[in-house]
């Protein structure tokens, strides 16, 4: 299950147990359970899409919905869109296509969420209870946004049950999942502030692990301004 992404970097044992610190409390680790609906959220990888066929095979969730349209980090892997492209792989993989509904506007997660219950509620669907498919490193922040747009559903959140070593592996491309790692922590300390998710409690160790990757120039998906 990869994104097709190919670049390599070699990093020192150091910045792997400051970027351990950060992929751990970025999951949930939510007890997965069966849910009226899904939301698969739209990435530059396609283990996302897997995962929620499995989980859909495994009888967690009656309907799904693909989301999101582009980003810089996913344009040339996913030219039609993500969710696009995703739903392509489920019903490719046997699920039927009445199933795998389709959002493809989506640039950020809380358009993902709402822009899906859109598409859930035009389908007569409105769910008590939601399960959130996402990166391994996205799921506080999918939950973090769910809890504060979407308050009166349930949310469970999952991803690809990797190991880090393993799913940088799977990637292919250290220095992404690093700088993808310490971007969702950067969104996770500043969105309360901004409205858009829930505030949650930051670990000091996860801090300065976070402030240490940064000095190390894992910064490309800060945002600036």
């Amino acid at each position: 299950m990869t994104s097709n992404i190919t670049t390599s970097e070699t990093i020192s044992d150091e910045i792997r147990g400051q970027a351990l610190l950060i992929w751990d409390y970025h999951q949930m680790r939510h007890q997965v359970r069966p849910c009226d609906a899904a939301i698969g959220l739209g990435s530059h990888d396609l283990g996302v899409a897997d995962t929620a066929i499995d989980l859909y095979e495994a009888g967690m969730f009656p309907v799904l919905v693909f989301s999101g349209g582009n980003s810089p980090t996913t344009r040339a892997v996913f030219p039609r869109g993500e969710a696009v492209h995703f739903r392509e792989r489920a019903i490719e993989r046997g699920m039927p296509a009445a199933a795998v509904l389709l959002e493809p506007e989506a640039g950020n997660t809380g358009q993902n969420i709402t822009y899906s219950r859109r598409v859930l509620a035009d389908a007569g669907i409105t769910p008590a209870t939601v399960m959130l498919i996402s990166k391994p490193y996205m799921e506080r922040r999918s939950y973090a946004t769910a809890r504060k747009i979407w308050p009166e559903a349930e949310v469970v959140c999952t991803s690809e049950p990797l190991e880090f070593d393993a799913y940088l592996k799977s990637i292919g491309d250290a220095r992404l999942v690093l700088d993808m790692l310490v971007g969702d922590l950067q969104r996770i300390i500043d969105y309360p502030k901004q409205g858009y998710a829930i505030e949650q409690d930051v670990p000091e160790e996860v801090l300065d692990a976070y402030e240490a990757l940064i000095k190390a120039g894992y910064d490309s998906r800060l945002i600036t301004s």
